[in-house]
């Protein structure tokens, strides 16, 4: 006999995959994209937060951001000789190559752009009468012996200094170097010698033999001490219109010749300059940059920096500043990001336990056979485990690497722990699912079509412990306060989690009770559809929180970027005060309004002059007057609801008043005839009592008119500040900029106007200053999609400018904020993504048992539209449940953190902005469209599952065998 043939085993894993190919498909395309979403967002993160930090870094300027170590001059009683050598370029250096050592990691130094050498501390004031002195005074210099200068600095005329022979403190010349824009400013040229006062002996001749030109300005170089590169004229605190200014220049000495300060009356000083690498910092290094600085300043770093060069040696920087500012700000916006990341994480972890859920269910027939064959509960959760990790960990690689190229910056291990974190809950979902399933063996498999009406107690304990748990923790939250931790970052879930678990406990009772009056109309479907839609399951949970923390971190989120939006635009309004602004230091010229207004995109122009030098009752205090044409400017304070203006009780009242004009030296008090409007007045007064009459005439530009021009005091509308200090019962006079007067009296308070953004001011009727006082300096526009250089056109060269729109464009420039926008967006918009793919494989996983009810249902005689009705019905309370509960979670999470959250953190980049805090509310339409979404795709795929499945005949539905 020949021997049996061996038998053949198929591997389990080949075989499930080919049994369902567009399942494993569809698990890969999940996964994949979830590793690449979980790793792409910490990198995101990496990347604005380093893009901000470089940027904070930048605007601080080298002058800040350098680390200064500095010491005195050598010690007086040593020699000479010793003195002169501690100052040398070769000491310096030596020193200079240890001092590095003392810099700390995460912290590293540039040393291309950091500098050793002498300096003087004291800037004197030299004696050569050809340098220039613009009142008077003569011109300070300082001197500076640096090295690299060649390596920094282009020649343009002359030569780089030297010093051909040993310099000491009796040296009587040096030759030295300066850049260009200090030879424009002191009119130095090749060949001019400075005397530097030195004390005890004759003055010491620097002779410049060089003009240079820097190769990088802006580095640290040339900007730690802007002044060896650009002079400055200082200007004394001296009383008077014309205070006393100097010149303050530098001249660059070789680094041979530094000992020559010792003999000079400058106190010159050794220093190092440490630039640190900006490209190099990371803000994830955040925490040990700033114990890294500090231990610089007054730790360790200072104490190996004096063992090596001198025990007076000094370190400074800006650099902790900057830092400590970056910190606030990014503190101020991780809370927020961290809420986005929590729920996009909660919503995908669902939908990945969703997906093994299903996979379990519809298999649950074989794995209850294989179980009740003697297959081992662990024997069985590990093929399930190989099959699905099969599948799940290349999909989660390729993920990974996608994530990686999407986005170049930040780091690796973030990215790679968080994709890892994906594909293991990818893998564990489909066995832990099975084993609770089928931790008992079973002959028959329970139905699926009948619910108990009261859950078991195993599952009343664990819903009550966890709702115990949550609310405890939201309470925690509420008492504490918002301080940016993980709790914070969890409070939609937990919000979530708590209405989850309530909802999906009070709605089937609702539905119950409403399935008795159903019962009594015509018909079957309402009744029927009320009926199955109150038999839920205990895994109508998962679904159910994955809606409500969606909608609950989209509601958060919208609400968040809608009153960052609404913040920008009150900041740019306030700036503005209109849609565009024209300023001008002088009158404007008399066809500019109606240039302006020929501008395309233009509807209205509101033409103010300002005065901003006026003072009431001629004291010290300026008030800036606003003149404003009543009519146009209570249009533009309605139309910019910037505390609106009645125009009837700004506009002067009365035709004929006392006045006073004053013409060519001479003042004559009389009676004023003429309109408000009008340019010429005519006059007609006494020169002395019991003397004839006199009539004249004001024109423009022969005398002006001071006092009033009407019937009494001009109306005023004034801030508040203006008017608790003159008071809103007595007219009181207003000393314009000209020498000119006018007589006002505050019948309004309003906070804020339109013309100026500083909290004091005052608004009159236009018509009634004088006529060189009332010309306009400013032209308020309102219009749309108005182009600025057609403005600037228009309005002449002179006049500045400013669109609301661009002003609000610069408050959304900062990388910080704009990139924790995105990120926010982007994982709001997948939070939401996923949420739908929840609750499409909810409807999934009830679809075959759906399709066999309604070809059971057919053959009974339902038709078509009523088979749609009972699907849409049966559906929509669970529809309206999860856009209900999500609205009041996602205004219930708001509430509970917006007194944590100041939203002008996330809308400016600098905290000088016109609003003092933005704080959160909730925004209607961030509320209501999310949820309205839900109901649409709810109802929408009930609609179509009942059209496909009225495609297909009731024989195929209702196959023998059939378990459904």
């Amino acid at each position: 006999m020949g021997r049996p043939s061996p038998r053949v085993v198929a591997p389990w894993v080949r075989t499930r995959l080919r049994a369902a190919p567009g399942a494993a498909v569809a698990l890969a395309v999940l996964v994949g994209l979830a590793a690449c979403l979980a790793g792409a967002f910490p990198r995101a993160v990496d990347r604005y937060e380093d893009a901000g930090l470089q940027r904070t870094l930048r605007q601080a300027r080298p002058e800040h951001t350098t680390v200064r170590v500095s010491a005195p001059q050598p010690d007086l009683g040593l020699p000479p000789e010793r003195r002169a050598a501690a100052l040398r370029p070769d000491a310096l250096e030596r020193q200079y190559e240890k001092v590095l050592g003392t810099v700390g990691s995460p912290l590293s130094v540039r040393r291309a752009q950091s500098a050793y050498g002498v300096a003087g501390t004291v800037s004197p004031a030299v004696p050569d009468p050809w340098l220039p002195r613009p009142t008077g005074l003569p011109a300070h210099i300082s001197l500076a012996a640096q090295n690299g200068l060649a390596d920094h600095a282009r020649v343009r005329t002359g030569r780089l200094p030297r010093a051909p022979h040993p310099v000491d403190a009796s040296t009587p010349e040096v030759e030295a170097a300066v850049t260009a824009a200090t030879a424009e400013a002191l009119r130095i040229k090749v060949g001019s010698v400075v005397h530097m006062p030195a004390p005890g002996r004759a003055p010491l001749a620097v002779r410049v033999t060089g003009i240079l030109v820097p190769r990088d300005p802006d580095g640290a170089y040339w900007s730690t001490v802007p002044l060896l590169r650009t002079p400055t004229l200082v200007t004394l605190p001296t009383p008077g219109p014309d205070p006393d200014k100097y010149w303050l220049g530098a001249l660059l000495l070789a680094p041979e010749a530094a000992p020559a300060l010792l003999g000079t009356s400058t106190n010159p000083a050794r220093y190092w300059h440490l630039a640190p690498a900006l490209r190099g910092l990371h803000a994830h290094d955040l925490d040990r940059l700033r114990p890294a600085v500090a231990a610089l300043e007054s730790g360790p770093g200072l104490q190996r920096a004096r063992a090596v060069t001198d025990d007076g040696t000094d370190i400074d920087t800006g650099l902790d500043d900057a830092l400590a500012s970056f910190s606030r700000l990014r503190s101020g916006i991780a809370p927020l990001v961290s809420v986005a990341a929590a729920g996009a994480a909660t919503v995908v972890a669902v939908v990945l336990l969703m997906t093994g859920g299903l996979a379990a269910d519809r298999r649950r027939a074989e794995l209850a056979l294989l179980r009740a064959r003697g297959a081992s509960l662990p024997g069985l959760a590990g093929r399930l485990l190989a099959e699905t990790a099969v599948i799940a960990v290349p999909a989660g690689a390729a993920g990974l690497a996608g994530s990686l190229l999407v986005v170049p910056a930040g780091r690796v291990a973030p990215a790679v722990l968080s994709a890892l974190a994906v594909t293991l809950a990818a893998c564990a979902a489909l066995p832990l699912r099975a084993a609770l399933a089928h931790r008992a063996v079973r002959l028959t498999a329970p139905r699926e079509d009948i619910a108990s009406v009261r859950p078991s107690r195993r599952r009343t304990v664990a819903e009550l412990t966890l709702l115990v748990l949550a609310a405890g923790a939201v309470a925690t939250l509420r008492r504490r306060g918002t301080t940016g931790d993980q709790l914070t970052a969890v409070a939609p879930v937990l919000v979530g989690v708590i209405a989850a678990l309530v909802l999906l406990r009070v709605y089937p009772l609702l539905l119950r009770r409403l399935s008795g009056p159903a019962g009594r109309l015509r018909g079957a479907v309402g009744h029927l559809s009320l009926a199955r839609a109150g038999r839920t399951q205990g895994s109508a949970v998962l679904p159910l929180l994955a809606l409500l923390t969606a909608l609950t971190t989209a509601a958060f989120g919208g609400s968040v970027l809608a009153g960052v939006a609404e913040a920008r635009d009150r900041a740019a309004l306030l700036t503005v005060g209109a849609d565009a602004r024209a300023d001008a230091g002088a009158p404007l010229p008399a066809d500019a309004p109606a240039r302006a207004r020929s501008v395309p995109g233009v509807r209205a122009v509101t033409p103010v002059s300002i005065a901003y030098e006026a003072k009431p009752e001629d004291g010290e205090n300026a008030v800036p007057l606003l003149g404003v044409d009543p009519q146009s400017y209570g249009a533009l304070t309605a139309h910019t609801g910037l505390d609106t203006l009645p125009a009837a009780r700004l506009t002067a009242g009365g035709q004929t008043g006392t006045g006073r004009l004053t013409a060519g030296g001479h003042s004559i008090s009389g009676h004023l005839a003429g309109g408000g409007h009008s340019r010429t007045a005519r006059v007609t007064a006494k020169a002395h009592p019991g003397t004839a009459s006199l009539t004249t005439e004001a024109r423009p530009g022969t005398g002006h008119l001071a006092g009033d021009d009407r019937s009494g005091p001009l109306p005023a509308v004034a801030s508040p500040s203006v008017a608790s200090s003159y008071g809103t019962r007595r007219p009181f006079l207003v000393r314009l900029e000209d020498g000119s007067a006018v007589t006002v009296r505050i019948v309004l308070v309003r906070d804020r106007t339109p013309a100026v953004s500083g909290p004091d001011f005052l608004v009159v009727d236009r018509a009634g200053l004088p006529a060189r006082a009332s010309r306009p300096t400013t032209l308020l526009l309102t219009g749309d999609h108005m182009d600025a250089h057609a403005l600037r056109k228009a309005v002449g060269g002179s006049a500045a400018v400013r669109l609301r729109a661009e002003e609000r464009a610069r408050y959304a420039d900062s990388p910080l904020q704009s990139g924790a926008e995105h990120v926010y967006t982007a994982a709001v918009a997948a939070g939401a993504g996923f949420a739908v793919l929840a609750l499409l494989l909810s409807l999934l996983r009830a679809a075959p048992e759906r399709s066999a009810l309604l070809a059971r249902l057919r053959t009974m005689g339902l038709t078509r539209a009523e088979s749609r009705r009972l699907l849409i019905l049966e559906s929509l309370p669970q529809a309206l449940l999860a856009a209900l509960g999500g609205t009041l979670t996602g205004w219930t999470a708001i509430r509970l953190l917006a007194p944590g959250i100041d939203l002008t953190t996330v809308a400016f980049p600098t905290a000088q902005t016109p609003l003092t805090g933005t704080r959160l509310h909730p925004d209607t339409w961030s509320l209501l469209l999310p949820a309205l979404a839900v109901v649409t795709v709810a109802v929408g795929v009930a609609a179509l599952q009942a059209w496909w499945t009225g495609r297909r005949g009731s024989v195929t539905e209702l196959r023998a065998g059939d378990g459904r």
